[in-house]
């Protein structure tokens, strides 16, 4: 599958594999079964396994969800199998993942404008500032951003700038208008030797030294959160737009969701948005009362 799967998405189903080959050895003594020995228990006693096991590197044991997403890998491959015919039973058919809800982190907008007001003296650092900054006011998620062309930046209907492109993991169309921060950005690095010689909007860099930039990043910064370049675009969803009253069907097309429901996620975590709402309503409330015994009174 890696001429159809993404580098980062191929990483994830390897160490899947590591973790399937190690339950095979310490929990059931061999190193391989056959597809036709799979059944409800040996799904319940890998998920015990994963939740259970403690790494010995650097690595986090796996919560609910990581497990979660074990299995639902697990799952794909023996989905495969049935179509292929290779299995006659369906292992999964009573078992049920289950996720546990988790809120979508993202910056306040103070921590945002002391990302911003940050400037580094170390050029790559900065370079990274600017393309996580770029993304918190566009939204588009790490592989978009890279795939940026300069052609990419249209003349919208409004006379403004737009970014027209499509989200590589859906291939869903997505137009952007562009905010102030984000044009800066791109007219800084518009003569950028990188950026001329690779032909590219914005200068290119991996998704791994870019995550671990951002880590320092917040560090000097003073940001406590787990700053990686995804949370750039909960941010654009959340601090950004949603919060600033851009409707949810027109932040759901900015981000390129195929459906609203996936857009939701982000509007559960918005209380000053909430807050905002009720005190405008709590204005207009009081502002009627009054009104009424201004009228009854005479005054």
């Amino acid at each position: 599958m890696k001429t159809q799967l993404e580098w980062g998405t191929l990483k994830n189903y390897g160490t899947t594999q590591k973790y399937i080959t190690m339950f095979l050895d310490k929990h059931l003594r061999t190193s391989d079964v056959f597809l036709s020995q799979l059944n409800y228990k040996f799904l319940v006693d890998f998920e015990m396994f994963l939740k259970a096991h403690q790494p010995t590197d650097h690595q986090k044991p796996c919560g609910q969800n990581t497990a979660m997403k074990h299995i639902e890998r697990f799952r794909k491959m023996i989905n495969m199998a049935i179509k292929y015919e290779w299995l006659e039973k369906d292992p999964f058919q009573k078992f049920k993942a289950s996720f546990k809800k988790t809120s979508r982190e993202s910056l306040t907008m103070v921590e945002l404008t002391r990302i911003e007001e940050k400037v580094f003296t170390i050029p790559k650092l900065q370079q990274v500032k600017d393309l996580f900054i770029f993304s918190c006011y566009t939204g588009l998620a790490y592989a978009d951003v890279m795939k940026l062309k300069p052609s990419d930046v249209i003349l919208g209907m409004d006379g403004k700038a737009w970014i027209t492109t499509s989200r590589k993991k859906t291939d869903m169309p997505v137009r952007i208008p562009l905010l102030g921060k984000a044009n800066e950005i791109i007219k800084t690095y518009k003569n950028h030797p990188a950026v001329l010689a690779a032909e590219s909007l914005l200068p290119n860099i991996s998704n791994q030294k870019l995550n671990s930039y951002l880590k320092e990043i917040a560090d000097l910064c003073g940001v406590q959160k787990n700053l990686t370049f995804h949370l750039a675009r909960h941010t654009f969803a959340t601090t950004i737009t949603l919060t600033n009253g851009v409707p949810i069907e027109t932040v759901s097309k900015l981000l390129g969701h195929s459906g609203i429901r996936t857009t939701q996620i982000y509007a559960k975590v918005i209380e000053k948005k909430v807050s905002d709402d009720m005190e405008v309503l709590r204005q207009k409330i009081e502002g009627v009362s009054l009104n009424i015994t201004q009228t009854q009174t005479g005054s």
